[in-house]
């Protein structure tokens, strides 16, 4: 198996010096190079083709969500993992709509930074489950007062089962915690959330997670 290849954009050197020896303690993990803004990120991933970027947001030159961005652009298939201190909703708002896989905070468990890399290179969106909540509260904010109607209308498309998966997509929990949540295998996770997709006419987990939120769950 080749390793997932990983360039660390941050502004200051401690701390991408620091992500780079904690992502290589996995041996699955190779950290190509350091980029001290979204410019530099940008450029590396031109000439490198990393699998995954884990990007800061508030930096000079390009910020995270123009570096993301034009990282999408130029290499659709490299995956954007957002790593920052920041969890307002403006920021976290444009890192989405730039095209982020993932967003995760700073405060996060080691083990926690290196899994979410190897779940954004599968192609599981991550969000920390304090960015959730600000997603969360967001949208209860904007809520229109149908939220009973939608989730009923909810339960009418997805059984139990789906509905308990959702739940804890929306939540933040990635493919291995709902499985031990749930007791259920790994594959049958997968299943369920291919399923609960095709059934929404959804994309990925990033508008499940959403589409819970707006529908009350």
């Amino acid at each position: 198996m080749s390793k997932i290849k990983v360039i660390i954009a941050d502004d200051i050197k401690i701390l991408r010096q620091g992500l780079k020896v904690i992502l290589e303690q996995d041996p699955d993990i190779e950290v190509l190079s350091l980029a001290k803004n979204g410019k530099e990120a940008y450029e590396m991933s031109l000439k490198y083709k990393p699998d995954v970027v884990l990007m800061d947001m508030r930096m000079p030159e390009y910020d995270g969500s123009f570096g993301i961005a034009a990282i999408k652009k130029e290499c659709p298939n490299v995956k954007a993992l957002v790593l920052t201190t920041f969890d307002d909703k403006e920021t976290i708002d444009k890192a989405i709509r730039n095209g982020a896989d993932g967003y995760i905070l700073k405060e996060m468990e080691d083990d926690k930074i290196i899994a979410s890399v190897k779940s954004v290179y599968n192609g599981i969106n991550v969000f920390g489950q304090g960015v959730y909540k600000v997603m969360f509260n967001s949208y209860n904010q904007v809520s229109t007062g149908n939220t009973d109607e939608g989730n009923e209308e909810l339960k009418q498309k997805l059984t139990e089962r789906e509905l308990d998966v959702v739940k804890l997509v929306a939540e933040g929990y990635d493919n291995k915690e709902i499985a031990k949540e749930l007791f259920l295998s790994d594959g049958t996770v997968r299943n369920i959330i291919s399923k609960i997709l095709e059934k929404l006419n959804l994309k990925d987990r990033t508008q499940l997670a959403v589409y819970a939120v707006k529908h009350g769950l």
